[in-house]
């Protein structure tokens, strides 16, 4: 071999070991990126139960859209009203405004999926029944299951959103909007990328593991909630844990997560065509009422009430004036 051959292989060899080195790493982190996740133990929670064991008095449960929901209904007659809870919440959410509404008309509460004592299904073979395209599917089969035309959609921070998204695909069944404190800017679920991440079986297999620490994480974001925190209960405390109790609730939650992400309702508020009332407390730190007052300047003619001293659960920390701003505007409804 002549020197110049010498020289020209010298090269070669190097960017031969360059290229082992690279397959080796990417072997490794692949191996770490499946293996790691599965060594990671996740025990089965205890003392966990049927959700129908924890159910209240007036609680009912349906078959509904090909889910066992849990629901309560107060009243009769029209207007028909449908409550609609936010992330983390369920229907325990409305436990002080739903009784004097329903003096109104009929009023519906029920626990979305995921959330509450309704089912929390880990497999389906059509829609995934947590992504928000099912749930505004299940919301209208509501209406389908009392023969309702139309209805009065009241929803909280992500209700709101679910209820805003049915009155975009559904305008003909949607008689009015009451949005409190709606979570339509501010976003939700996880960022894409990490969403895409989480879907490989094993990240996904740690999800209920992450999301467990919502049984402590959880108390504190409430209080987050509050403009007052000392209004806050014992008995509240336990309306807001009842439902980690319930079998299979960590995978159900990961599986709400992994399904909803930020959307685009933001771009579709210009749209909306039925009456809108934006209710709002002025201390709100999940969705900031600066949000809640865009949004009710973006919606044509909707109008807008600022409860003061309020954070993001006016109907619990403020069921007085949440009454007064939504009877109000319930009333200017009728002929």
């Amino acid at each position: 071999m002549t020197d110049n051959q010498a020289e020209t292989a010298q090269p070669k060899k190097k960017r031969k070991r360059w290229v082992r080195g690279l397959l080796i790493a990417v072997v490794i982190l692949l191996l770490l990126f499946v293996v790691v996740p599965y060594l990671i133990p996740v025990p089965p929670l205890a003392g966990l139960v049927a959700a129908e064991q924890l159910a209240d008095a007036d609680s009912q449960f349906a078959e509904v859209a090909g889910l066992r929901f849990h629901y309560k209904l107060k009243g009769a007659g029209e207007p028909f009203i449908v409550l609609l809870h936010g992330f983390g919440a369920s229907l325990y959410s409305w436990r002080d405004v739903m009784e004097p509404l329903s003096r109104l008309g009929t009023v519906l509460a029920y626990d979305r999926p995921a959330f509450g004592l309704t089912a929390r299904p880990l497999a389906w073979t059509r829609e995934n029944p947590y992504a928000l395209p099912a749930q505004v599917g299940q919301l209208i089969a509501w209406l389908d299951r009392f023969g309702v035309q139309k209805a009065i959609l009241v929803g909280h921070s992500a209700g709101g959103t679910l209820a805003a998204e049915t009155a975009l695909r559904y305008p003909e069944r949607v008689q009015a909007l009451v949005l409190v404190d709606p979570a339509v800017y501010a976003g939700g679920g996880l960022p894409e990328f990490v969403r895409i991440l989480a879907q490989f079986p094993p990240f996904r297999r740690l999800g209920p593991l992450l999301v467990r620490s919502i049984g402590e994480a959880g108390i504190d974001f409430l209080k987050s909630a509050w403009h007052n925190p000392a209004k806050i209960t014992p008995e509240i405390l336990e309306g807001y844990r009842k439902p980690l109790k319930v079998v299979d609730w960590d995978a159900a939650l990961w599986e709400f997560t992994l399904a909803n992400g930020s959307g685009d309702l933001a771009a579709g508020v210009t749209q909306l065509a039925v009456p809108t009332l934006v209710i709002t407390g002025d201390d709100d730190q999940i969705v900031p009422t600066e949000q809640s007052i865009r949004l009710s300047s973006q919606i044509p003619e909707a109008s807008l009430v600022v409860i003061p001293e309020c954070g993001h659960l006016p109907q619990e920390e403020e069921p007085v004036e949440f009454l007064k701003a939504a009877s109000s505007f319930l009333a200017a409804l009728t002929p």
